[in-house]
């Protein structure tokens, strides 16, 4: 008589997961705990202190690269989320013809396409305009960190209308409202956990980006990824551990805050 057969229950899934997990996590614990290493080395523990912390808060080029990704990372992602609301709105709320499927495409490339790849392309791309404008600024990170960060903006948000029902923007439009207004009162309240949700994907990933800033940055534009990438080639030292952690601890948080914010609102 055969068995009765679960999916709950694999040999050997329990081990797995467990060392998948493991592989993880366990280096950033092992970041995280020497992060607060008295030692000014990080082959040896030399007790509790938060020495790493005030020696990265009192250095100023931390400080101006942090502020820096910060200010990139607030500028694309609004940016992107609005390009990303439109773009999902144009390909959703309307029925199906040819070249939407290339629409798709065309929008989610910087997904399907290698990072050094749209690096390099925007290197070439931005520095003929840097010859024709003469202008270096943050301008050009910020573009590109836009570009790049559009699909991820677009995926939450297409999903979000997607399964958004009708029939109240159905109602609104019986009851003689203009599509501004049903959009403003209807579609938006609706649609804006998956807004939050592609905002927050699209600051996490200009805030960790490092491919494209590294082709696109001019010299002391360096972002917080860049700056720590530069520091880790000379040595890594209890300051980078320090810093790494306060870089993820922020990002937990603000993952973490967004996360709540959607679910309060959905």
């Amino acid at each position: 008589m055969a068995k009765n057969f679960s999916i709950k229950h694999q040999p050997g899934f329990t081990a797995i997961a467990a060392t998948c997990f493991i592989v993880l996590y366990l280096p950033i614990i092992v970041l995280v705990i020497y992060a607060f290493n008295a030692a000014s080395s990080t082959s040896e523990w030399g007790g509790f202190s938060l020495r790493w912390f005030q020696s990265a808060w009192q250095n100023t080029q931390v400080v101006d690269a942090t502020l820096r990704s910060f200010q990139i990372g607030s500028i694309a992602a609004v940016f992107s989320t609005i390009f990303a609301t439109m773009a999902a709105l144009a390909t959703t709320r309307t029925a199906p013809y040819p070249g939407l499927t290339f629409k798709y495409a065309a929008i989610n490339q910087p997904l399907m396409v290698p990072e050094i790849v749209t690096g390099v392309a925007l290197l070439i791309f931005f520095s003929r305009i840097k010859i024709f404008t003469g202008y270096s600024g943050i301008g050009y990170l910020v573009a590109a960190h836009t570009a790049f960060c559009i699909p991820f903006a677009y995926l939450p948000i297409r999903a979000r209308l997607e399964n958004m029902d009708l029939t109240l923007e159905r109602a609104a439009a019986d009851l003689y409202a203009t599509p501004w207004k049903t959009f403003r009162r209807i579609t938006l309240p609706l649609l804006w956990p998956g807004i939050l949700a592609g905002l927050m994907l699209a600051f996490v990933i200009s805030l960790d980006d490092v491919v494209i800033t590294e082709f696109v940055k001019s010299g002391g534009q360096d972002t917080l990824p860049t700056y720590m990438l530069g520091q880790i080639r000379r040595g890594i030292t209890p300051e980078i551990n320090a810093i790494s952690t306060a870089f993820l601890l922020l990002s937990v948080a603000i993952v973490t805050l967004f996360f709540f914010v959607s679910r309060k609102r959905d």
